[in-house]
């Protein structure tokens, strides 16, 4: 008997594993894939981690988390800095002076802001829209070049018709600043996300190509607890219909060069390429081999959206009103499930960063070890 199985051994499953069995719990993590690390995986080929489910860099400010992690990988310097691709037209990443003075030629500050300041006033009242919600806080210009293609090409709709919380805010930055995210601890591991998530299941029972719901009430009878970390809807086979995600597929492609685009990510903003992004792996390590060594040939992978349908992958959850209220419903009925909990982005139906991964894990952790020692 298990004190505790773990169904799915991507980040949340493997950080909830590694602390119950640091506990001194007796766990057991299963997973459908035929590996571990769920879409943070990553797989050596020629010398060069390639991240199997589009690009995963680490980022935070939680230094609690930070030092968490860091006991399972050491963590290179990499920064995200991507460039967009319009047309032929190269363009930095996020919105910075750099980025205006590609776009208009300006040189100050003051002059960037005027221009932007000029194009909000397009947008009158309240935004209905994310179109109109896009234009009121960076212009038309920013919007027509930089976020209008790719937002549609990643949510599959028109940006007139995707609703305004998508966009809440859409950071200006009036410094020649290229750090994407801008956070005080960033970084790669060293050796692949797979060989950290290894480390954090060091001496845990894994079982990989087990599917879970195939034979739910068999599983449970293993153990005392069950931290579930697939779909919500899939757990209760989908009694109230199905959530809605966007789905991405990966066209890869290796070239015997040396450097096929000379950066880690570079974002298509154009409404007629069909990819959204290209990621070229190796520069993720700085093109070079767990050995230092520069990699004669480099992979890149293309990422294409569309709208999930069972079977497929989930990746984005499609947070709308008539989700949430589904999601909701599931919610309900979770929350009177006895031994079973639910963690993670597809358990929860939202959008985490890897950071946000880690700290609700151990939280959800922590908040366990609490109530089960004050019900004795």
């Amino acid at each position: 008997m298990y004190d505790y199985l773990i169904v799915g051994a991507g980040l949340y499953g493997s950080v909830f594993a590694q602390q119950a069995k640091a506990a001194g719990k007796k766990v057991l993590v299963i997973d459908k894939r035929d590996h571990i690390a769920g879409n943070i995986y990553t797989e050596k080929q020629m010398g060069i981690h390639v991240h199997k489910y589009g690009a995963h860099i680490f980022h935070t400010n939680n230094k609690k988390v930070w030092d968490y992690v860091q006991q399972f990988a050491d963590f290179n310097h990499y920064t995200n800095m991507p460039v967009a691709n319009y047309k032929g037209e190269i363009y930095s990443l996020p919105f910075n002076m750099f980025t205006f003075n590609q776009m208009w030629g300006v040189v100050t500050p003051e002059e960037a802001f005027r221009i932007i300041e000029e194009q909000r006033k397009e947008i009158k009242g309240t935004p209905n829209n994310l179109e109109e919600q896009a234009i009121s806080l960076v212009g038309r210009d920013i919007y027509e070049k930089l976020i209008k293609g790719y937002t549609e090409k990643q949510w599959g709709r028109e940006c007139k018709e995707l609703p305004v919380f998508i966009i809440r805010r859409l950071p200006i930055r009036l410094t020649y600043d290229n750090n994407y995210f801008n956070a005080r601890y960033q970084g790669i591991p060293i050796g692949g996300y797979t060989k950290m998530v290894e480390k954090m299941l060091d001496g845990i029972e894994v079982r990989l190509r087990e599917d879970y719901l195939q034979n739910k009430a068999g599983w449970n009878a293993q153990a005392d607890k069950v931290l579930y970390t697939g779909p919500i809807d899939a757990y209760f086979d989908y009694c109230l219909g199905y959530l809605e995600y966007r789905s991405v597929r990966f066209e890869n492609e290796t070239f015997d060069i040396l450097n096929y685009q000379g950066n880690a990510v570079v974002n298509y903003t154009d409404c007629q390429t069909p990819w959204t992004r290209i990621i070229e792996h190796k520069w993720f390590e700085f093109g070079k081999d767990d050995n230092g060594s520069e990699i004669p040939q480099t992979i890149i992978s293309r990422e294409y959206s569309y709208e999930w349908k069972p079977g497929d992958e989930p990746c984005y959850p499609v947070n709308d009103e008539k989700n949430g209220l589904l999601y909701k419903e599931y919610k309900a009925l979770a929350d009177w499930e006895e031994k079973t909990f639910f963690g993670g982005r597809l358990a929860e139906y939202k959008y985490y960063d890897m950071d946000q991964i880690v700290a609700a894990s151990m939280n959800v952790w922590n908040e366990l070890q609490l109530r089960y020692s004050y019900n004795g």
